[in-house]
């Protein structure tokens, strides 16, 4: 049945459609939209308003990559998009590219940011309240809390109404380039925990949640940025992890879930009553879309894809077939393109073909509206959807500094020191070698901070450089004369499209050079700001630290437990040592 009608139950008003499978109704008057008489009558009436091209429109939340009015017209507004997302830049800006969004769309916009360890997932200059398994550190579930305020309440401040957090994935498998240090850890009661405190914080803000990345990353080793992820645990396995932990933000209220381009065999198995024939991303799964998440676990509120430019969403069938596959399949949110024009014509194309009911069309642009609807959208004037400039003073504020100040100092994690070399003073090693490895923006930050205070503690620092250890006299006794302690800075961050994160040791003609050889020669101190699992690489270093970000706050929170100005008091959200027992000599 077409929805335009209004269905007496129990003596309230309840908007229906039928969905794809059988004839269940889409209350929006139940959770999680909990909508009044007013904004299921406002989403009714707008959804009666749209052209088919306006409809399809709403599907899509493209990544935007300029701010120009021009683009904006020719490009966005002129296709009736139903959102949008920028990647992190100058806030004033963005918040006048979300204002003028805004106020030229016909329908009110989500504007979403990835907002999963601060502002700064939007602002350039946004606060890092720090990463997320950083926070699972503190074993403080209300700096996840905190965590979701200040990451809401700044994005806000910007525009922003949608959030694309937390992170539900669980860190099972240490091998995995992408979950890693943006999880809570290994341990799905603890996820679920700390992210229904994030929830909250969010909740409190009017941002809406994308609980991500379903059916659920960190099981395997591979990137679904480059192919299509796995998956692998059984049907019960999955239920008492991220089962679990996904009906427990289902029941709190989450108003969107965002779809990963990750199989699940065991489900699409058992619920399809047949082996699957290949890889099914769950982005285009009808079985794990509308079987699993809808009906097992009783989501009615809205669903997007992760980001469609993925191979792990492109090589399960052409793109023609992949875009009105996708909403067909049970997706309301077709997030970002290959090509937005050319994506749209596909939608289009399979709307006339059949690939897309419009039923199906119907019903996600029903939950499109419904989800704007919940954050009152429809209540306000174009002008007044997006802040105005003052509300920007919230960013960086003193408030959300020393919050993120706290957060470093409870979670930077001692996890081991078996060689006795803390707390350090420069009366016992006084001529320190200084290494940052990983090459990323974060390490110039981390090296002139390390600098610093180690100079000002009394220490003297040489800075280690490739170039001039590689023809420095590799003698033992040399290596001993000029220094007392080796001090490595770690920070290789995990990205997208690099499969392997691992230390590339610098040797000159097998001499070793920077490779920790040393050990048994020096005091030997190993500080982690990104992959808490770097003893993988470098078991024979017995003074290890995981620090789990790269911000400022977490340097300076470091440093001040290597002098023994405070202790040490992070927990482990993982294990360390990997499952090997040797790393933790």
């Amino acid at each position: 049945m077409e929805i335009g009608g209004l269905l007496q139950f129990y003596h309230k008003p309840i908007v229906f459609v039928s969905i794809c499978k059988g004839d269940e109704l889409l209350d929006l008057r139940a959770k999680p939209f909990y909508l009044d008489n007013d904004a299921v009558r406002w989403v009714e009436k707008t959804l009666q308003s749209l052209s088919v091209e306006e409809k399809i429109g709403q599907l899509f939340v493209p990544l935007g990559y300029s701010g120009k009015p021009e683009y904006l017209e020719r490009e966005i507004l002129s296709r009736h998009v139903g959102g949008m997302m920028y990647r992190r830049g100058d806030p004033a800006q963005t918040q006048k590219v979300f204002r003028y969004l805004q106020e030229h769309s016909c329908v009110p916009m989500l504007l979403a940011a990835n907002l999963e360890s601060g502002g700064d997932g939007i602002a350039e200059n946004g606060t890092c309240l720090g990463k997320q398994m950083q926070v699972a550190a503190t074993d403080d579930p209300e700096q996840a809390y905190r965590l979701g305020k200040v990451a809401c309440r700044e994005g806000k401040a910007v525009g922003c109404n949608w959030t694309f957090a937390p992170v539900v994935d669980i860190d099972y498998n240490y091998h995995n380039p992408i979950t890693n240090v943006r999880t809570y850890g290994s341990d799905p009661e603890k996820v679920l925990r700390f992210a229904l405190q994030y929830k909250r914080g969010a909740d409190e803000e009017n941002v809406a949640v994308a609980v991500k990345h379903f059916p659920g990353d960190g099981c395997d080793e591979v990137d679904q940025h480059i192919l299509t992820s796995v998956n692998t645990m059984s049907c019960e396995a999955w239920e008492e992890s991220y089962g679990s932990v996904y009906q427990g933000l289902i029941d709190d209220g989450a108003l969107s879930v965002m779809v990963g381009h990750i199989a699940q065999p065991a489900w699409q198995e058992r619920l399809d009553g047949k082996k699957p024939h290949c890889l099914i991303p769950a982005s285009q799964s009808p079985a794990l879309l509308q079987g699993l998440l809808r009906e097992r676990l009783g989501f009615n509120g809205l669903i997007t894809t992760d980001s469609t430019c993925m191979v792990g969403f492109n090589v399960y069938r052409t793109q023609r077939e992949s875009v009105p596959g996708a909403i067909e399949a049970g997706c309301d949110v077709f997030l970002f393109n290959k090509d937005l024009e050319e994506d749209f014509q596909y939608m289009l194309e399979g709307l006339a073909n059949g690939l897309l009911s419009e039923k199906r069309l119907n019903e996600a642009v029903t939950r499109i509206l419904a989800l704007k609807a919940a954050l009152g959208l429809h209540r306000k004037q174009k002008n007044e959807l997006v802040p105005p400039p003052e509300a920007l003073n919230v960013i960086s504020c003193p408030e959300h500094r020393t919050w993120a100040r706290e957060c470093a100092e409870q979670a930077a994690t001692l996890v081991k020191d078996t060689q006795g070399a803390l707390p350090l003073s420069a009366e016992k090693t006084k001529r320190v070698l200084l290494e940052i490895l990983g090459d990323y923006p974060s390490s110039k930050r981390l090296k002139e901070i390390y600098c610093r205070r180690l100079t000002e503690a009394g220490f003297d620092v040489e800075l280690y450089e490739p170039e001039t250890f590689a023809t420095a006299d590799f003698r033992v006794e040399t290596f001993r004369r000029k220094y007392d302690l080796v001090l490595y800075v770690g920070n290789m961050e995990h990205a997208s499209n690099q499969v392997t994160n691992r230390y590339q040791w610098f040797t000159f003609f097998g001499n070793g050079n920077n490779c920790p050889w040393f050990t048994s020669e020096r005091p030997v101190v190993y500080v982690s700001h990104a992959n808490p699992y770097a003893l993988l690489d470098a078991p024979q270093i017995r003074t290890y630290i995981n620090a789990y970000s790269s911000t400022e706050a977490s340097a300076n929170a470091v440093i001040d437990k290597l002098l023994g100005k405070s202790a040490f008091t992070g927990t482990s959200p993982i294990d360390p040592f990997c499952g090997k027992f040797y790393l933790a000599y």
